[in-house]
């Protein structure tokens, strides 16, 4: 059997970095929901952590404009300081950069607000400095759709990878054999996945609970 490794993600060569997820910073979004940011943000930062990928946490002038990191994603890496900036583009800061060029890790997954600066700028730079970025578009935010939009367009003319939060968990999965991290993969499913979650939900409740059914 064919080794797709080189093809697909693989959670051993990556690293996530999320960027400015921030109460000023989500109170500019007009691309989609705010909550549906969070939702999806927090079900990736937990699919990394699963497979043991490194998380990167930074902000942008957390004390004096922009609010402290959002709790929902503090709260998954409590003991994790992030890395505050006074830069838009975070790849010029020289904490950050030092922060992921220490992992080793040549394949970038970025989350992030807004989509058209804080996100747009990292990953263009990273991606000329010869990572390969991918950016999780469902889990980032503009200032309006077509900020949004335009963004992810530029970004992906430049040789950047848009991927959603629930494929690149689904990637690092790989195989439903693969037991490890099974359990953990479809709470995340049902916490984060919405309709999916609860399609999971209602087949365990038929399988598990035989009151549901009508034949035995």
């Amino acid at each position: 059997m064919r080794n797709y490794s080189e093809t697909l993600l693989d959670p051993s060569k990556c690293v996530l970095l999320v960027i400015d997820h921030q109460p000023q910073m989500y109170f500019g979004v007009e691309s989609v929901t705010r909550g549906c940011i969070m939702n999806n943000i927090t079900g990736l930062v937990k699919a990394a952590q699963t497979f043991n990928v490194p998380v990167i946490l930074t902000t942008v002038e957390a004390k004096s404009f922009s609010g402290m990191l959002a709790s929902k994603i503090q709260q998954l890496s409590p003991k994790m300081i992030p890395i505050d900036r006074t830069n838009i583009n975070s790849w010029e800061d020289a904490n950050l950069k030092r922060a992921v060029e220490s992992t080793g890790k040549k394949d970038v997954i970025i989350s992030g607000l807004w989509t058209e600066a804080c996100v747009a700028f990292p990953a263009l730079c990273m991606k000329k400095d010869g990572y390969n970025v991918y950016v999780a578009v469902d889990a980032c935010g503009g200032a309006s759709v077509d900020a949004h939009d335009m963004a992810v367009q530029r970004m992906t003319q430049a040789g950047i990878i848009p991927v959603t939060w629930l494929q690149v968990m689904l990637e690092f999965q790989r195989d439903w054999n693969n037991k490890d991290n099974y359990d953990a993969v479809m709470q995340i499913i049902k916490d984060h996945s919405t309709a999916y979650g609860l399609g999971v939900e209602y087949s365990e409740t038929m399988v598990n609970d035989k009151s549901m059914l009508v034949y035995q």
